[in-house]
């Protein structure tokens, strides 16, 4: 369906000009593209700053608990009202969020801001997916897409650079206010050159099923931090709102099949190719989040990096993600989405592989070629997953299955953000206890936020230095070893996709 609209009276038709709408999408993918790969270059200095080590899986957390909960409400109403008011409403509150974060004084406040960032995220990407999915025909879609994905690839190039720029030559802050010009470039393209002829008639709109997913996802979210840490798991809070969880995904899942417009339709799900897609990208979630959020604190703390050699690490990953989708374009018509995704999944694997097995001496070109062949497996299975979908649906439900897709991903790197910092945190402090008397130094796990700043990191003594070092460097690999885990998962269900695709006419 190619939008098009009329203007009062009918006088003079208006088009939805093609390439220019795609350059104001791609700015929007960019922009939030961008935040992610800056932010974890710049979370060591921005620890080594406000302090609280132990809130760092918060700062991803808290905008990825946001964005989770919130792409699917997006995916919704862009379905019932258009996809360029939700998608420049959602711009416009992640450029607030962003002038904010850039002035937080504290990691409470940063985290409260995130909160507001991921409220406008969730709009983002699946909306401007979804785009390329109305105005291009399906033979298009999926060099379309390679695009797209190649978006990521050049913002995590630019990304690490800026950010370990800034955090090394100016401040922090800054990193968080680079992306306000292209949301502005973005807003202005799409009001000027993507015009929509959406039906007008009365919705239902699911508020109900809104707010059980948010009470449900914010619980298990909190738990997954807290648990093991904070509280240990067979607490009365942990198993309350383990309680909270069950009974609200339950009440969930009841009121999507009675809803008449439901926020999530699991009547989509009942095509496998879209059920194993989703399972896989909550799995690939989880994955992406563990290395792009950690990687950073590994380069610096353990392998006593500068924020620039850090960044780039992550880099290696999004030149490989780019690589890959483009690839994955031409190989999805020449061997299809099943072959396509078992490469991917493959280079998953080997990825994980190199993570459990770095070390300190490995050095950063180890782990950027680890980044990178994450990347390849990311670029793979990412487009393919989007591609298939899209042909799979019509267009009054293009922008759920997009967004129901994002939201899987979303959601496992909301878990991943959660459980993985848990992990670390709770692996920590159990080597900090019983290495204790290695120093005659109190430890704790915010003592590691010494290590994350050159500075201070030369001024510790060898023993405390060598125990923080050690503990952060165990702890981190049990992470790697549940990134592999999900790799070794996410292989698994790959298997299951059909080896003949379904194909809808969708135009």
């Amino acid at each position: 369906m190619l939008a098009v609209s009329f203007p009062s009276g009918g006088l003079k038709r208006r088009e939805t000009k093609k390439p220019l709408v795609l350059a104001a999408i791609m700015l929007a993918m960019f922009m939030g593209a961008i935040e992610a790969t800056i932010v974890s270059t710049a979370m060591p200095a921005i620890v080594a700053d406000l302090g609280g080590f132990t809130l760092y899986s918060w700062v991803f957390s808290a905008y990825l608990l946001m964005n989770s909960i919130t792409v699917l409400i997006y995916g919704k109403l862009s379905d019932l009202y258009g996809r360029k008011p939700i998608l420049s409403f959602g711009i416009i509150i992640f450029l607030i969020g962003s002038i904010l974060c850039g002035l937080a004084t504290s990691m409470e406040m940063l985290i409260i801001f995130r909160f507001i960032q991921g409220f406008g995220a969730g709009a983002v990407t699946s909306i401007a997916t979804t785009i390329v999915g109305d105005i291009y025909s399906p033979e298009e879609r999926a060099k379309i897409q390679g695009y797209l994905s190649s978006v990521w690839g050049i913002s995590a190039v630019t990304g690490p650079a800026i950010g370990g720029l800034l955090v090394q030559y100016v401040s922090w802050n800054y990193v968080f206010w680079v992306n306000i010009p292209l949301g502005i470039l973005s807003l202005v393209g799409l009001w000027l050159y993507l015009h929509e002829d959406v039906k007008k008639k009365k919705h239902d709109i699911d508020y109900i099923g809104a707010i059980l997913l948010t009470i449900s996802i914010s619980t298990l979210i909190f738990v997954l931090v807290e648990g093991g840490g904070r509280w240990s798991w067979g607490s009365w809070q942990v198993l309350s709102l383990f309680g909270v969880f069950a009974l609200t995904i339950t009440g969930f899942v009841f009121q999507e099949g009675r809803a008449k417009e439901p926020l999530m339709p699991f009547a989509i799900w009942k095509e496998k190719s879209i059920f194993v897609a989703n399972i896989t990208s909550l799995t690939t979630g989880i994955m992406l989040i563990g290395i792009s959020s950690f990687l950073p604190a590994f380069v610096q703390g353990v392998m006593e990096q500068p924020p620039i050699i850090a960044g780039f690490t992550l880099t290696a990953m999004s030149i490989g993600w780019p690589i890959a989708s483009i690839l994955s374009g031409k190989m999805l018509l020449k061997i299809g989405y099943r072959i396509t995704s078992l490469f991917g999944g493959a280079a998953l694997i080997m990825g994980s592989l190199i993570f459990v097995t770095m070390s300190s001496s490995s050095g950063p070109i180890y782990a950027a070629a680890g980044s990178f062949i994450i990347g390849i497996g990311m670029g793979l299975t990412s487009t393919a997953f989007i591609v298939s979908i899209q042909s799979t649906v019509g267009w009054e439900q293009r922008g759920i299955a997009t967004a129901a897709n994002m939201f899987m991903r979303n959601l496992g790197n909301t878990i991943g953000a959660a459980l993985l910092g848990g992990i670390l945190n709770n692996r920590l402090a159990i080597y900090l206890s019983e290495n204790q008397h290695k120093t005659t130094a109190t430890l704790t796990i915010d003592s590691t936020n010494q290590l994350l700043k050159e500075g201070e990191r030369s001024r510790l003594p060898e023993p405390v230095r060598t125990v923080l070092q050690d503990g952060l460097t165990v702890s981190l690999h049990w992470v790697y070893y549940v990134v592999l885990t999900f790799a070794l998962v996410s292989m698994i269900f790959i298997l299951f996709i059909p080896k003949k695709e379904k194909s809808t006419s969708i135009e």
